[in-house]
């Protein structure tokens, strides 16, 4: 009997938990669903009591499948950027604002007036998101003073999960560099900015390690779940940080990064000091091993080929369109798609852009507007690419989440970008997903002292070929030569 390490990844859709043995095999996982309210467009929040209600099914159900005893830690990864108001006696004042919401349009502007968007990138690494903590704060207290003056804790949305295990509210720099309000060089919160915002540093709980064990399991919980009482907690990381550490990106293999192709794509390479892109085009957050993490964002990836899916082939498979656009000349006959259907993120950061499709024609087939959806998203994650160059620029890319089961994809992506992605295999050479809940797993490790043995290698390298570069940047100098709208009255 092996000890085991629970990992758990609380996202958007639902609560992940996969229980991890030191060599990185997953013995077991459990998924709970969440619902996602949308009262308005442009608003997305979550009851943040269904998320621990969903984690203590999921724990409860890896406990039962490989015997509770065996588990010697629980840590934590998930979705960032959300805030978590809670009272002096624990209670939700209102529903957690999730990562994708937009309403805080004139927080932003207030913030960049109060702060400096230039000062705040030089401090934070990032200009103020609408999707941030820091904006939804300020939402909170100007549109629900009732709620926020009852509040006395600010948390994020994994730290909020961490609170209800052990009774102990803290943060952790991976997911407090998301926030707005953490100052990258210092590794604090950043008392300037919040001064000049008039808020109290005292709302944001206490900053510990990403390896830290933040305390142990409750015994009531633990009773109820079937776990050992006061199992170690330890911090985690924010999904992207907690995924890149299941890939050992950072200081270990600083050259290497990685692009994820689900709902939306991210590509992140590491950096080993905090250099923020100075018009903050790109995100730059702390990563769990005292390294640093380059990020661009496109909100709609693997998103835009299932929209394209549901609204005009309905009952045809993912396969078979991805098989129809392979047949598809690089270039997709002309057809330029734009990805913009939540919004965009790096390096536009505008939430009033939408999609489209450009150069339709009689001659255009269903071949041509897949490969074209496919190439608009790759061309998205290279207009990133491009803007983080001068800071850092991977040799090679590992490639994750649902799209990267693709071959055509992949290869679409080597063109684009200008280089090999390798797709992460076990060692018996089978795909490997390797996502939020397993790099929340190797950090259990860590925090036990602990070596973990296996660590997930790539093969089926797709290399940029020679012969497609010439196609393949003519389709990329089209898609810049779309124009964007000018910015809209709502700021974006």
């Amino acid at each position: 009997m092996r000890d085991l390490v629970l990992g758990v990844d609380l996202g958007t859709s639902g609560v992940g938990v996969v229980a991890q043995a030191a060599d990185g095999r997953v013995l077991a996982r459990a998924d709970h669903s969440l619902d996602l309210e949308t009262p308005r467009p442009g608003w997305t929040q979550q009851d943040p009591d269904a998320w621990r209600a969903a984690a203590e099914a999921a724990l409860a159900e890896v406990a039962r499948a490989v015997g509770g005893e065996r588990v010697a830690a629980i840590a934590l990864a998930g979705q960032m950027h959300g805030m978590v108001a809670r009272d002096a006696g624990g209670q939700a004042v209102h529903a957690a604002l999730l990562w994708n919401d937009q309403r805080t349009a004139a927080e932003v502007d207030e913030i960049h007036a109060r702060v400096g968007r230039e000062r705040l990138v030089a401090r934070s690494g990032n200009p103020a998101v609408t999707g941030f903590q820091l904006p939804k704060v300020l939402w909170l207290r100007r549109h629900q003073p009732e709620a926020f003056a009852r509040t006395a804790r600010v948390m994020l949305p994994k730290d909020d999960l961490g609170l209800h295990l052990t009774g102990v509210a803290v943060a952790e720099p991976c997911d407090a560099s998301g926030t707005g309000l953490y100052h990258l060089a210092d590794g604090t919160w950043d008392e300037e900015v919040l001064a000049a915002l008039d808020l109290d540093p005292a709302l944001w709980p206490p900053l510990v390690a990403s390896d830290a064990v933040v305390g142990g399991l409750r015994g009531s919980l633990a009773a109820a779940l079937g776990l050992p009482a006061d199992v170690p907690v330890v911090a985690g990381a924010g999904d992207n940080a907690a995924a890149a550490t299941g890939l050992a990106l950072g200081r270990d293999h600083p050259h290497i990064g990685s692009v994820s192709l689900g709902t939306s794509g991210v590509l992140q390479t590491p950096l080993a000091t905090p250099t923020p892109e100075p018009a903050g085009r790109v995100h730059l957050f702390a990563h769990a091993d005292g390294a640093y993490l380059l990020l661009g964002v496109t909100l709609a990836a693997a998103g835009s080929l299932r929209w394209y899916r549901d609204t005009f082939a309905p009952g045809r498979s993912f396969d078979e369109l991805v098989s129809a656009a392979a047949t598809a000349a690089v270039g997709a006959g002309g057809v330029t798609f734009k990805p913009y259907l939540a919004g965009e993120r790096t390096p536009h950061l505008r939430a009033d852009l939408r999609g489209s499709f450009h150069g339709l024609s009689l001659a255009t087939g269903q071949a041509e507007v897949v490969r074209s959806v496919l190439e608009g998203v790759a061309c998205s994650l290279r207009e990133a690419l491009d803007v983080m160059t001068p800071i850092a620029r991977p040799e090679r890319l590992l490639a994750t989440g649902g799209g990267a089961v693709s071959d055509a994809w992949l290869g679409i992506l080597a063109d684009t970008l200008g280089l090999p992605l390798g797709r992460p295999v076990d060692e018996a050479g089978q795909p490997l997903e390797v996502g939020p809940a397993e790099g929340a797993a190797w950090l259990g490790w860590r925090a036990l002292g602990e070596a973990p043995t296996r660590r997930p290698r790539a093969e089926s390298w797709f290399e940029p070929a020679a012969a497609r570069r010439e196609a393949t940047e003519d389709a990329y100098a089209r898609y810049l030569a779309v124009a964007l709208p000018e910015l809209d009255s709502s700021g974006g």
